[in-house]
């Protein structure tokens, strides 16, 4: 983007942004009246401070517009690849912890206020769709989530926890590649009553993804278009308890790079909760239902054809669930004992075969999957020991799967197979002990597992990328971590920190297999050019993993605080009789060292600055680790001058050193990169 035009958009913005504060209600910057917030939140496990767990307040979510790249400052979490959601569509955007296994559908469980966020058909995150204003907190339990947690949460749990209270953040921002981006969201509290609404919308012109000297004609730059909104509101009766309701929708359109490559997803969302505080005389409980209903499109090109590979042209699926709770006290005890049940249907809708300017068959593939539970947890606090155990018991199910396809032309079904009903369950636990030492230092071990089922994308849904071709897999079972870690610690006073070793175990682990290589002819999808490759998805026996991770932060002063992080993970497959070309290969797409770091100074009364860094050492792109993607170092910073009350304006600069950031290579040596450098300007009202 021109200088000129980037100025015009940031002082037009920054001109709507000052109308629209001017006419904020002076009472919402008053002082109100100390009460009781109505939220839709759930109160922490009883027993979360046994377990490895980190807190990103307000401050450092704010450091990014993109929620997942804000949550990268926490070692080891990161999507598929080292792609932010800016540049890579749904279905690449699961979130995974601490580097056992990267996956598409993602191993750990993301909550806003409790409602799960993980798509119903493919178990992916779509970030646009939670604009980084709406977020109070951030809370990342690392490890199994047994107990309150359930099925997904196989390497830890990432709580989201929404803006409450009376306050409210709008920001708009202009940046190189024809970024702009304005967002929002505020809250009103009167006594026994509240709302609220949050919105973004955000568009820019991308980059080309492909390594500088690779790129051809039929590369494009990537693009995004993303939009969301959302209410919520809640009233308290009676003697305490609250009613609180949030609907919202997004809807996020990209170009992908490749030739007129082009995906959507949007969707819908709505959630219910009525609770009751706990107190010493009475139990608390809660009670909330809650739906997502999505859909995707996706046509795909390769580099070598101006035709187009395939088009899923719908994707529709509606996941629905309830949750319930009690929770009590004894002198002794504290305990919590619920039940949740997901239920999600989908099917994805493709064509394929493109010859003589139209598609010529089409696939039907999709089914229903169910998963429920119930829980009891409790935590003992004795002196300076704290002791917690939790059990969960928990059934699941795939039915109705059908795979069918049919010729266009006649409408003939060629093929209709109606895949086998599967269900099981799984019991779970997870237990931690925690005790305080001298001063505020303390040690604590614990022991936990957990499973995660296979979502309806891994089931029923083939894709491709390129030249590669990866087909789905009606069989698969359910993946299962078992882990144990012990850390120590200091949690108190200008400086803290934690340090974690653990060893964790996935069993039947869902992995991407490469069962043959191109040129050739495969089941599906025909024939495949020199490079191309054939997978599937596959349990192919164990991921094991031992590691180290620890964080540190010091808040020197009010000018000056400092913090930093590192995850070491010794990862490897082990394949059995499967898949045994596996055995002793890292996990695709799973480093073994990161490192972050951060600063947050303020040298001038009107001036505060911002930095963040993350390391990567390498990872390997494929299952069979011949595909390098090299390390890398990225460095974000913002300077944020105080030019009035409650209004900043603010320079950022994403990655300073202007790195490669490679987030894959294919088969026929083609490297995909992440953003270059990119300077932004924009302007942050807060109340």
């Amino acid at each position: 983007m021109a200088a000129t035009s980037l100025r015009t958009r940031l002082f037009a913005g920054v001109s709507a942004l000052l109308a629209t504060a001017a006419c904020v209600p002076a009472a919402l910057a008053q002082d109100i009246p100390e009460q009781v917030l109505i939220t839709a939140r759930p109160p922490d496990p009883v027993g979360n401070d046994a377990f490895s767990t980190t807190i990103i307040d307000e401050q450092r979510i704010q450091i990014s517009p993109q929620l997942d790249t804000a949550l990268r400052q926490v070692p080891a979490l990161s999507l598929f690849r080292r792609n932010s959601a800016a540049s890579t569509n749904a279905t690449g955007q699961g979130v995974s912890l601490r580097s056992i296994g990267a996956s598409g559908a993602g191993r750990a469980l993301v909550t806003l206020d409790g409602v799960p966020q993980n798509d119903p058909f493919g178990g992916w995150i779509i970030w646009s769709s939670i604009p980084t204003e709406a977020i109070q907190a951030a809370e990342i339990v690392r490890g199994a989530g047994a107990g309150p947690y359930g099925a997904g949460a196989l390497t830890g749990v990432i709580a989201l926890t929404e803006r409450a209270g009376t306050s409210g953040v709008a920001s708009i921002e202009a940046a190189e590649i024809g970024e702009a981006r304005v967002a929002g969201s505020g809250n009103v509290q009167f006594d026994n009553v509240s709302f609220g609404a949050s919105g973004m919308y955000m568009t820019s012109g991308g980059w080309i993804p492909v390594a500088d000297g690779q790129r051809s004609s039929a590369d494009t730059p990537l693009s995004l278009k993303a939009t969301n909104a959302s209410v919520h509101g809640g009233v308290e009766i009676g003697d305490g308890t609250q009613i609180t309701g949030r609907f919202g929708f997004y809807d996020e359109r990209r170009n992908t790079g490749i030739r007129a490559g082009f995906s959507r997803a949007k969707g819908t969302t709505g959630s219910i909760t009525i609770a009751h505080p706990e107190r010493d005389d009475s139990l608390g409980w809660r009670i909330q239902g809650w739906f997502r209903d999505t859909d995707i499109y996706n046509i795909t090109y390769t580099r070598t054809s101006v035709n187009p590979t395939g088009l899923q042209y719908a994707v529709p699926a509606l996941g629905w669930g309830a949750n319930a709770a009690v929770r009590g006290r004894l002198s002794w005890l504290d305990w919590e004992a619920g039940t949740d049940l997901r239920l999600a249907q989908g099917e994805s809708r493709e064509l394929s075969t493109f010859t003589s300017g139209q598609f010529r068959n089409s696939r039907f593939a999709g089914g229903r999957t169910l998963v429920g539970g119930a829980y009891l947890e409790g935590a003992s606090r004795v002196d300076d020991w704290l002791i917690t155990a939790g059990v969960r018991f928990d059934e699941w199910r795939n039915y109705n799967g059908h795979i069918i396809d049919r010729t266009l032309s006649t409408g003939a079904i060629t093929s209709n197979i109606q895949t086998a009903d599967a269900s099981g369950s799984v019991p779970s636990a997870r237990a931690g002990v925690r005790r305080n030492l001298n001063g505020d230092l303390y040690i604590r071990a614990a022991a936990y597992n957990g499973f995660r089922p296979a979502t309806m994308n891994e089931l029923y849904r083939n894709f491709r990328i390129g030249n590669d071709f990866t087909a789905a897999n009606s069989a698969l079972k359910p993946e299962q971590l078992y882990g144990i870690e012990a850390g120590l610690g200091d949690d108190q006073g200008a400086f803290t920190w934690a340090a974690t070793g653990f060893w964790n175990k996935i069993t039947d682990a869902v992995t991407i297999v490469t069962l043959g290589i191109g040129p050739g002819t495969f089941p599906v999808v025909g024939s495949l050019p020199a490079g191309g490759r054939y997978q599937q998805r596959q349990n192919v026996g164990d991921i094991g993993a031992f590691g180290v991770e620890g964080e540190a932060q010091w808040k020197l002063n009010d000018m000056l605080s400092l913090r930093g992080g590192f995850n070491l993970t010794d990862a490897h497959v082990h394949g059995g009789t499967q898949a045994p070309a596996l055995t002793g290969k890292r996990p695709a797409q799973t480093p073994r060292w990161t490192v972050t770091a951060g600063v947050v100074a303020s040298p001038l009364p009107w001036m505060s600055v911002e930095g963040y860094a993350r390391w990567e050492s390498l990872r390997w792109s494929d299952d069979l680790n011949t595909l390098p993607i090299k390390q890398v170092t990225i460095v974000d910073t913002r300077v944020n001058f105080h030019v009035l009350p409650k209004t900043d304006l603010y320079v950022g600069v994403d990655n300073v050193l202007d790195a490669e950031v490679q987030t894959a290579r294919a088969g026929d040596g083609i490297v995909n990169i992440e953003a270059p450098r990119l300077f932004r300007m924009g302007l942050r009202y807060t109340y």
